[in-house]
């Protein structure tokens, strides 16, 4: 068994689920390719039950296609594929940044700096996974202030299918330092309360993600 996989602790499928997507998301298990579920159970040291409750919640997310008795696969985006999520990203975080600004409370708001500042820490000491977890939470928290279900879900949707490509983007040293420079502008806008401007900044960092990734999809 392969221990720096090895699941330690349950809540079981939740660990299953987390530690396959990470798999995934950094590329040990490649866009296209097929997934061996025998060797991943075993290195995992679960059975194959919760193992494929997890492909199929990793189906829903839109990182894996499940295929009935031939075995599944990562699933492998097209860059028309990325441009059109990412555009559709961009208005949404748009609108969130507005309204959020509008709706969230001093105290949500001073959370939400927070989480920026542990992920800050996490860019200066170069942990790469964790600055990425926390990214990923501030973008879905952020979209959370603007109490908007239907945004949040939405959002939450395709957020979930880019997560493989949003962490690509990070993948050279001057595109973290650019995206980093894009959550400080965030970050400006937002405890300013100045909607357009946070708007536009979210605006501005999805579509320097597409920037970032285009040449590596």
């Amino acid at each position: 068994m392969n221990s720096s996989i090895a699941i330690t602790n349950r809540s079981l499928h939740d660990q299953v689920v987390s530690r396959v997507r990470d798999l995934i998301i950094e590329g040990v298990l490649e866009p296209g390719s097929r997934i061996d579920e025998a060797r991943l159970i075993d290195e995992l040291g679960v059975s194959r039950t919760p193992f494929r409750e997890a492909l199929r919640t990793l189906a829903a997310e839109g990182l894996v296609i499940v295929r009935p008795s031939k075995g599944s696969i990562v699933r492998k985006w097209t860059p028309e594929d990325v441009f059109a999520m990412l555009e559709v990203l961009g208005h949404l975080e748009q609108l969130a940044g507005e309204l959020a600004c509008a709706r969230a409370s001093d105290a949500e708001i001073a959370e939400l700096v927070d989480l920026h500042n542990r992920m800050l820490g996490h860019y200066r000491a170069r942990d790469r996974m964790p600055y990425y977890k926390l990214n990923q939470e501030f973008h879905s928290r952020l979209t959370e202030l603007s109490k908007n279900e239907t945004l949040q879900e939405t959002q939450r949707n395709l957020q979930a299918r880019l997560k493989r490509i949003r962490y690509i983007g990070n993948q050279r040293p001057e595109y973290w330092a650019g995206a980093v420079e894009d959550h400080e502008a965030m970050v400006a806008a937002l405890k300013d309360r100045d909607g357009a401007r946070l708007g536009q900044a979210m605006a501005r960092h999805i579509r320097n993600t597409w920037d970032r990734v285009k040449d590596s999809i």
